[in-house]
Formats: structure tokens, C-alpha cells, sequence
């Protein structure tokens, strides 16, 4: 079918047909539009993603997780009775003793003096200036005797004052108390020279006695102190013996934390090299607290909490003096509370706040929170369960702002 021209009257022109009619003028317009709407939604502010977690109602506790070591409740130092020559200790560290019957240590009693020939012409040497003053002693007391009769016999006969017999008395109680000295000196001398025999060796019979020390108690060998043979003065530590199984644990606390604990407070026991945690209970906080530097180098008051281990002893087997163990004294607890984790809480003004998601914006709402264990706080006023609250909002989430929620669990 062909298409015919029509030629206006006026103009002489042909118009075109309906099919090539030329562009709309309304399209320039939509397209700026189109344009602006593009950049309105490109500047039109985006939901800022955030973290939440709901709030929850579960258990909760509070703790203070410090560090600490076990310790054997009743040690036993063994100590030399005597000054002599020490033998040498067969035992080792964890071999068992039972209390009256196992000897431990032999130490032979010697002299205090040396016991060898320049030690004997030595002691002979004061015997000899002994005997000397004794005799010395003796004439002296034999004068002051006569001296003090004679002076006695003139105050009879009126020729001396009393005063003057009262002094030859002085004289001879004197001369007395010098001779009791010198025969003590002479005993002393005579005693060392006993304990040498011909040839200059010690008879040692007089220490025989005390040689062997026995155990003072049931348990096992701790430490041995003094293995090797050598001689040793009275006092000197030779071994400690304790009872592996009866032991306790000291864990050291900040003063301000021991002031809240109270005997009787449950504690648990981690990383001591088993599985499972040990149920514990503190029985004492010591009165007196310490000072103690800190690994940052900073003064600390710290005060030791004597916690008893409540385990049986068939589950710590492993478990043995000085080791190291990580102690969480539970403060408070409680079987069902409203909790939030702790990261959601800021402070505003003179309280605690929080961010809550409310159709996809975050509403700042005032909570009033209780105990905390770390990561979870316990709100008591503010909150009901499942709320959603913004974990960690910092700057970037104001209130009304449009949010995206990431959940994340409460930790």
C-alpha cells in the first residue's frame, strides 16, 4: 500500500507520514528526571550496618580470675640435731617415708673441737693453765680465809671499825667464787681431752644416739637439700617431707577484691593440667596484705586467698606442690537474670545507656544495670527479652539513625 504526500495549502509542503513523525519534546524532561533521581539515591544517607545481640535471660556470675599456686598444707623441714658428718641421703624427691620408722639422714656427732693431734696438744695446753689458776684460786681463798679470822679477832677486841671486817668478808666470798671458776674451766678441758683416743681419733661414742634422724611424719620426700656427704653444723636443712594428696592453694588478689571475699566463697580451679575444673572453697583471706610489682612495673597491694580443694583426690593425681594454677573466685551468682552483653553499655551523663533497634532505627534508651561477669551485665531496669541491642556503636550510630542489624551471639 503506498503512502501519498499531502501538500499543505499554505506552505506548498508536503508533510510526512504518521510513521516518521519526529521525537517528542517531553523526553528531555524525563530524562533529567531519571537524572535527579539517581543522584538523590546515590545521596540519600545509607543504613549504617551494626552488631546486635538480643537481650536474654540465662545465668550469670561475677568472678575475680586471678593466678595462684598450690601448696602442701603441712611441710616438714628436716634439720641436723647436731653439728657432725653428715652421711650421704639415699632418698630422692617423691620417694614415700612413714613417721617413726624411716630413717632419713645419719649425721655423726663429732667435737666441737678439732679432733686431731694439734687440737689435742691444744686442749692439754689449756688444762695445764686450768689447773694453774685453780691452784692460784685455792691460795687465794686460803689467804682471804686466814685474813678474814684475823680482822674477826681484832673486831673482838674492839681494835677495828666493822667496817673493816666486812671487807675481809667481801674478799674471801671472792676468792671463793674464783676457785669454783677455775675448777669449772678445769672440768671444760678435761671433758674435750675425753673425746680423743690414743692416736688422736674421736671415740664418738657420746653421739651415737643422735646419728639417725627418722621421719617426722608420713608422706613423701619433697626436696633434698643436702644430698653429698659433708660436714654440717646443728640447724642446717637437710630435706623437707610433706603429703603430696593434703595440699592447698594460695591465690594472690588485688587488697580492694580480697575486702569483698568472705570464707566460705566457691572458687574454681582451671589450667592446672587437667580436663575439667576443680571445685574449691576459700577458707581463710590473710589479714595482712603485701606490696608487689606488677609486670608493668606498677606497685600493687595484693593480699593471699587460701582456698581448700573439694575435688577428690583420684581426679587430681597429677597435681602436686608449687603448681601453677588459675583461680576464678565466684563473688556472686544467680541461676535466671535479664543480661546484655557488655560491649552494648556506654555511659551518658551521670548513668548507663544503650542503643536498641526499633524498626530500623537505633533508639538511645537509659538502662539501670546490676552485676557484671565481663562480657554480659545484668540490666535491671530499661530492657525486656529479645531486645536487640547495638553492640560496640561507638561514634558512628546516634539516636533515630537508620541501622542494618548483623546479629552476632552473646558472648
Amino acid at each position: 500500500m503506498n503512502t501519498t504526500a499531502t501538500q499543505s495549502p499554505l506552505s506548498g509542503k508536503s508533510k510526512p507520514a504518521n510513521g516518521n513523525r519526529p521525537p517528542r519534546r517531553w523526553l528531555p524532561y524525563v530524562g533529567a528526571a531519571f537524572l535527579a533521581v539517581l543522584i538523590v539515591a546515590g545521596l540519600w544517607p545509607k543504613a549504617t550496618p551494626v552488631e546486635t545481640a538480643p537481650a536474654v535471660i540465662g545465668a550469670l556470675r561475677t568472678v575475680i580470675s586471678e593466678e595462684g599456686k598450690t601448696r602442701i598444707r603441712n611441710r616438714f623441714l628436716v634439720s641436723a640435731p647436731v653439728t657432725g658428718h653428715l652421711r650421704r641421703i639415699v632418698l630422692k624427691a617423691g620417694d614415700a617415708v612413714e613417721a617413726g620408722r624411716t630413717v632419713v639422714a645419719v649425721v655423726d656427732p663429732i667435737s666441737a673441737a678439732m679432733l686431731d693431734a694439734r687440737g689435742r696438744a691444744s686442749a692439754a695446753a689449756r688444762r695445764d693453765a686450768a689447773l694453774a689458776n685453780l691452784e692460784k684460786a685455792r691460795a687465794a681463798l686460803t689467804f682471804a680465809e686466814t685474813d678474814l679470822q684475823r680482822f674477826e679477832k681484832l673486831f673482838a677486841g674492839r681494835m677495828i671499825t666493822m667496817r673493816e671486817v666486812e671487807s675481809a668478808r667481801l674478799n674471801a666470798a671472792t676468792a671463793a667464787k674464783e676457785k669454783a671458776a677455775a675448777e669449772g674451766a678445769l672440768h671444760q678441758v678435761e671433758a674435750e681431752l675425753a673425746d680423743f683416743a690414743p692416736g688422736g681419733q674421736a671415740t664418738g661414742k657420746a653421739g651415737k644416739a643422735l646419728s639417725e634422724i627418722i621421719a617426722p611424719a608420713s608422706g613423701r620426700v619433697l626436696r633434698v637439700i643436702e644430698e653429698s656427704t659433708r660436714v654440717v653444723a646443728a640447724g642446717t636443712p637437710l630435706l623437707e617431707i610433706g603429703n603430696p594428696a593434703d595440699i592447698e592453694a594460695v591465690i594472690t588478689v588485688l587488697s580492694r577484691d580480697g575486702a569483698t571475699i568472705v570464707p566460705g566463697t566457691p572458687v574454681e580451679l582451671e589450667q592446672w593440667g587437667g580436663g575439667t575444673p576443680l571445685p574449691a572453697r576459700v577458707r581463710l583471706v590473710e589479714p595482712a596484705a603485701f606490696t608487689k610489682i606488677s609486670a608493668l612495673g606498677v606497685e600493687e597491694q595484693r593480699v593471699n586467698v587460701v582456698v581448700d580443694i573439694l575435688a577428690p583426690v583420684e581426679q587430681r593425681l597429677a597435681l602436686g606442690d608449687n603448681f601453677r594454677v588459675e583461680g576464678r573466685i565466684i563473688t556472686w551468682q544467680t541461676a535466671r537474670t535479664l543480661k546484655i552483653p557488655s560491649g552494648a553499655l556506654f555511659r551518658r551523663s551521670a548513668g548507663w545507656s544503650t542503643f536498641v533497634v526499633e524498626g530500623g532505627r537505633a533508639r538511645l534508651k537509659p538502662v539501670s544495670v546490676g552485676a557484671s561477669s565481663g562480657p554480659e551485665t545484668q540490666v535491671l531496669e530499661g530492657l525486656a527479652e529479645n531486645d536487640e541491642v547495638i553492640v560496640y556503636p561507638g561514634e558512628r550510630v546516634h539516636d533515630g539513625d537508620r541501622v542494618k542489624p548483623i546479629k552476632v551471639s552473646a558472648s
